[in-house]
């Protein structure tokens, strides 16, 4: 293969998502994050702010002319169809950068952090799916303390994603963040030992 073994990284909101990337950077491995790209793409000036504010108006949007993020949450939380038009802006470019920064990676693997991972992405952007899950309560919990919501918004963001289930479901491989941090740690050492012998012998599939 001329590319390395991509592993989707993947879990609800709050899960641990950017705690478990970072473990896996501090071991030089390559990781790529859809969030930042998304970022990325909705700054000042950037092509999509115009599609945008077509599509949600300018309530979401600063008096400086930059996205309130805050208030476009809102919506895309409260309504699918809302977050189903922001996909369609956001997503094909971001599928396209992860595409280009994957194909570009000289590494045995790369960690490509996508929290809203479908199964039809297995093949098309990654190779292998590492969930990070968190039991129902701790997520409410941290998402609470976190974003600084009532426990009733923390829940209607959660609802709102894909069931704890159907994520676990996609998983060729787990990490439980329950517990304490090396916990974490620990768990991704093995996956770590895991990813490089499976690049090594070109064994993609679980």
């Amino acid at each position: 293969m001329n590319r390395p073994l991509r592993v989707g990284l993947t879990g609800g909101v709050a899960s641990g998502k950017s705690t478990v990337s970072q473990a896996f950077a501090r071991r030089g491995v390559p990781t790529f994050s859809a969030d930042e790209i998304s970022h990325e793409l909705t700054e000042p000036g950037a092509p999509a702010l115009a599609r945008i504010r077509a599509s949600f108006g300018d309530g979401v949007f600063t008096p400086g002319g930059a996205l309130d993020r805050a208030a476009l949450a809102e919506q895309i939380f409260a309504d699918a169809e809302a977050r189903e038009r922001l996909e369609g802006i956001l997503h094909p470019p971001i599928a396209s950068e992860l595409a280009a920064l994957t194909s570009a990676c000289d590494a045995p693997y790369c960690v490509v952090e996508i929290p809203l991972l479908e199964p039809r992405h297995v093949g098309e952007l990654v190779d292998r799916v590492l969930v990070v899950d968190v039991s129902a309560e701790n997520q409410l919990r941290r998402l609470q303390t976190r974003n600084g919501l009532t426990r009733a918004a923390a829940q209607s963001r959660i609802v709102a994603q894909k069931s704890r289930e159907a994520r676990l479901a996609m998983a060729d491989d787990v990490i439980r963040n329950d517990g304490l941090p090396a916990e974490i740690d620990a768990q991704v050492e093995a996956l770590h030992v895991l990813y490089t012998d499976l690049a090594r012998r070109g064994e993609w599939a679980p």
